[in-house]
């Protein structure tokens, strides 16, 4: 940089720190509503302007000349996949691989008992593995992934990354109170170190974490399936392969949020100049787009570890060689942890692992539609995999409060959430809260037990039961006819060589989601024991007039 140029940046530096000590002061004097008002004048002055790329160098990272930076071109974890860079199978580590692991252990990282390959994303086997598919799709380009670097035994410690290597809300904001303040408010831990790389990336070289992002956008936000979380699918993508499935909500309203925390980016870029003065950069609303922040957003919400008994602002960590180049697996018992003796975290394994075999942890007990959302990809062999239904009571129902009180008593309420889990589809007090809910006397409402093998003795419960059935098995034929497809098309995409990896675990997910729904269908229509509360031909009857019970 020429004196005028340093001169410049150094004024700037000092004019944004006065700006950000008067923000604060302002908002202990005026409350939290005054920041969005002030933020609005503050963009409309253009207090900051962009000055280019100067930095200065870190001097605890060795410099990268053998790969320019690319500035901020494509995205941390981008989105979309270029049919023409596509390259074959390989069984050693990609360029940005090999560099990735150097600089880990150029800054103190042990030995690992991991290493990266850059593979093809691996077929599935069971129901949609393909003998004669000879290639990736096009679109489907090679990740890099955790394999064991020789034979692990259990018990063995297959990887450990030092603290000073971790990213963590504390480290960023160099102060535990600043990170519990920002999270608390209106960004979330996601939504912060999205912000922390984006502008890291910007950096270009100087960045100390360079080879870190650069693995990440190797890896485009994919999980093990080679797939993105539906986050980065467009709306006619997420209607034609998610309609039916409660996961689409769940998309659209995780979409608004992140484009919520989006408009707040410029509160956090004020009040926290711990972080930001050495970014010679504009606002960050005026730096980068929506549609970048949600595609780094992406990349960071599949890369991230839930850490267990650590302090909050530790909580949510980047950790280097976990997820996303670390496989899920949702029978493992072996769990990323936070070693307090030894300052890092690391990955003991539960079971022996043979050299080159793909190393895997567990993420906590989390559905398929979670697990999608979150890291792009399902598994077949879920334990935790539910879905759910909302059962709720009028208020304009006569005997209301008698059966609030009586579900009250049980630990139930009047707006209830069952979960049809895939290992166990009938929720066990499923039937005693329907039988609550339609009963329409007194006597039957002090008769209902709640129990998980309780069946009616009374003789007037007994005569609600053909009424119980009919109205679940009208809603379960109701949430099925919600999907475009029936199971076998399902098992048709999954099979197609020609499907994309989005297509194929899409269709992984609703075969999963029907296939509960269908078993709870099946166990209502055996335990009615007769042919009426399941219909004739298979048929589903029109459900009887409930208008004190909603079922969602």
């Amino acid at each position: 940089l020429t004196g005028t140029h340093t001169s410049r940046l150094y004024r700037l530096r000092a004019e944004r720190t006065t700006h950000q000590e008067t923000f604060l002061s302002q908002m202990q004097m005026h409350g939290p509503h005054w920041g969005p008002r002030i933020l609005r004048q503050a963009n409309s002055r253009r207090h900051v302007r962009h000055i280019g790329q100067a930095h200065k160098e870190n001097p605890h990272v060795k410099k990268d000349t053998s790969a320019g930076s690319k500035g901020f071109s494509s995205d941390l974890g981008h989105a979309h996949a270029d049919k023409h860079d596509y390259q074959p199978h390989s069984h050693v580590s990609s360029s940005t691989g090999t560099r990735f692991m150097m600089w880990l252990k150029e800054h103190g990282a042990p030995e690992q008992g991991v290493e990266l390959r850059s593979v093809e994303p691996p077929a599935v086997t069971g129901l949609d593995a393909d003998p004669h598919q000879q290639h990736p799709h096009p679109h489907n380009k090679p990740i890099d992934m955790a394999v064991a670097s020789r034979p692990l035994a259990l018990g063995d410690c297959a990887l450990r990354v030092p603290e000073h290597l971790v990213i963590t809300l504390d480290r960023v904001f160099e102060s535990e109170f600043v990170a519990e303040l920002l999270t608390t408010d209106k960004l979330s831990e996601l939504a912060c170190l999205t912000l922390y790389l984006m502008f890291e990336k910007k950096t270009g070289e100087g960045s100390f974490w360079q080879p870190y992002i650069k693995e990440l956008d190797r890896q485009r936000a994919r999980g093990t399936q080679a797939v993105e979380s539906p986050l980065l699918w467009d709306d006619a993508q997420l209607e034609d392969l998610l309609t039916g499935s409660p996961l689409l909500g769940m998309v659209r309203q995780r979409l608004a949020g992140i484009e919520k925390e989006y408009q707040e980016l410029d509160t956090v870029w004020y009040m926290s100049k711990s972080l930001f003065n050495k970014y010679p950069f504009d606002l960050p609303t005026q730096t980068f787009s929506y549609t970048r922040f949600r595609q780094a957003f992406a990349a960071v919400q599949a890369s991230i570890v839930h850490l267990q008994g650590v302090p909050l602002a530790k909580r949510f960590a980047l950790v280097p060689l976990g997820p996303p180049l670390l496989g899920y697996s949702s029978t493992s018992k072996a769990m990323l942890t936070y070693n307090n003796e030894a300052k890092a975290v690391e990955l003991v394994v539960d079971k022996p692992y043979a050299a080159g075999e793909p190393v895997t942890a567990w993420c906590g007990p989390q559905p398929n539609s979670r697990l999608l959302l979150n890291y792009g990809l399902v598994d077949e062999m879920n334990p935790y995999d539910k879905l759910q239904m909302t059962a709720s009571l009028a208020t304009t129902d006569p005997l209301y409060q008698l059966k609030r009180a009586t579900l009250q008593a049980h630990q139930l309420a009047t707006t209830q959430v069952f979960d049809l889990a895939r290992s166990k589809p009938m929720p066990p007090m499923l039937l005693p809260y329907m039988r609550l809910a339609l009963a329409t006397t007194t006597d039957q409402v002090t008769k209902v037990v709640f129990s998980e093998t309780a069946k009616p003795t009374d003789p007037s419960l007994e005569s609600l039961e053909p009424q119980i059935h009919a109205v679940l098995q009208a809603y379960l034929a109701r949430r099925l006819a919600g999907y475009k497809h029936p199971v076998s098309h399902d098992m048709s995409v999954m099979q197609d060589p020609r499907s994309t990896p989005r297509q194929k675990v899409a269709a992984r997910l609703l075969k999963i989601e029907k296939s509960i729904l269908m078993a709870v269908r099946e166990q209502l229509g055996g335990a009615a024991g007769t042919p009426s509360a399941a219909g004739t031909n298979g048929s589903t009857p029109p459900a009887p007039a409930t208008p004190h019970l909603k079922l969602q």
